[in-house]
């Protein structure tokens, strides 16, 4: 999970991530959560054409994604709660069908905090089974030293599956696919399988270290391979929406794999040798990556502080 305010938090805000290294967590501003949905009623939805149906939305929060046609309209995450009038306001400019479908792609408040106003706004909200289990529940995310409350009956998602699910919506097929223990336990991405679009959820931070929430089963382990089932099914010509950053391609896609791959194995090995998280953190294992990822949430120290732990 990450925010846009919180990517961009400069490292020595973070100094204090590894005085306790073993258990690391973030030090969140005051009412985190809420400063969050004080931005969200006020900053606008950028929006940008994919395909003729498939559309970017940005704003606070995650990268959503819109579907346009027939059928009506269908919506990939919901950002925060006070977000909804903006983004049903881009909505609307995209013509006159209204909102009937909004897929979450993994449960935390980022993606999903905007439930409620969407689906009193007629939506239908579709989702991994553990999705809906996280978002009844009170939930603790240590990395970013923040609580969650119970979510709401109107925001939790009214359809459920196991591993995946079809959609056929719009004249194209969606593929809903789980992938286990990766960013979470309940992360899926979704293939327009027409349009040619996936959109990865937090699965693919794009431009920056991933954070991997393992309060919530997430494994560095799990990450690799969700990517790599993505990359199967994409092409050269596929656009790849990420949770965080910029759309991109299969190429891209293919670069932050490497990247994942190649330190979670340095960082094995050492763990393998016996070396310590502080041992391990003091020989950089992220070195040649840290001008292009290592400015975010994520430092390279705590980005291998999760790694060593999910081993």
């Amino acid at each position: 999970m990450a925010f846009a305010g919180a990517l961009a938090m400069p490292r020595s805000s973070l100094a204090s991530l590894l005085q306790n290294p073993q258990t690391p967590v973030a030090p969140s501003p005051s009412n985190f959560i809420q400063s969050m949905r004080n931005a969200g009623s006020t900053t606008p939805i950028q929006t940008t054409k994919l395909t003729d149906t498939i559309y970017l939305l940005q704003g606070v929060g995650s990268n959503m994604v819109a579907q346009v046609g027939p059928d009506g309209k269908l919506l990939i995450d919901s950002s925060v709660a006070t977000a909804a009038p903006a983004i049903l306001h881009a909505l609307d400019k995209l013509g006159p069908r209204p909102l009937k479908f909004l897929i979450n792609t993994h449960w935390h408040f980022d993606h999903t905090d905007g439930n409620a106003a969407l689906h009193l706004a007629g939506a239908l909200i579709i989702a991994q089974e553990n999705t809906r289990v996280r978002m009844s529940a009170p939930q603790t995310v240590k990395l970013l030293n923040i609580s969650i409350p119970a979510a709401p009956t109107a925001a939790l998602p009214q359809i459920t599956f196991p591993e995946t699910e079809k959609l056929f919506v719009n004249n194209d097929e969606l593929d809903l696919v789980h992938t286990p223990n990766a960013h979470t336990d309940s992360d899926i991405y979704i293939r327009f399988v027409s349009g040619n679009v996936i959109h990865t959820g937090d699965l693919w931070f794009s431009g920056y270290y991933p954070i991997i929430d393992q309060d919530s089963g997430g494994t560095i382990n799990g990450m690799i391979r969700a990517v790599d089932e993505i990359l199967a099914v994409a092409d050269d010509r596929t656009k790849i929406v990420p949770g965080h950053g910029p759309a991109g391609d299969k190429r891209a896609l293919k670069k932050y794999r490497d990247m994942l791959s190649t330190v979670a194995n340095r960082v094995e090995k050492l763990k393998i040798n016996g070396q310590s998280l502080q041992q391990v953190i003091a020989a950089k294992p992220t070195a040649d990556f840290d001008a292009q990822m290592g400015h975010g949430l994520m430092t390279p120290e705590l980005f291998v502080t999760v790694i060593y732990n999910t081993l």
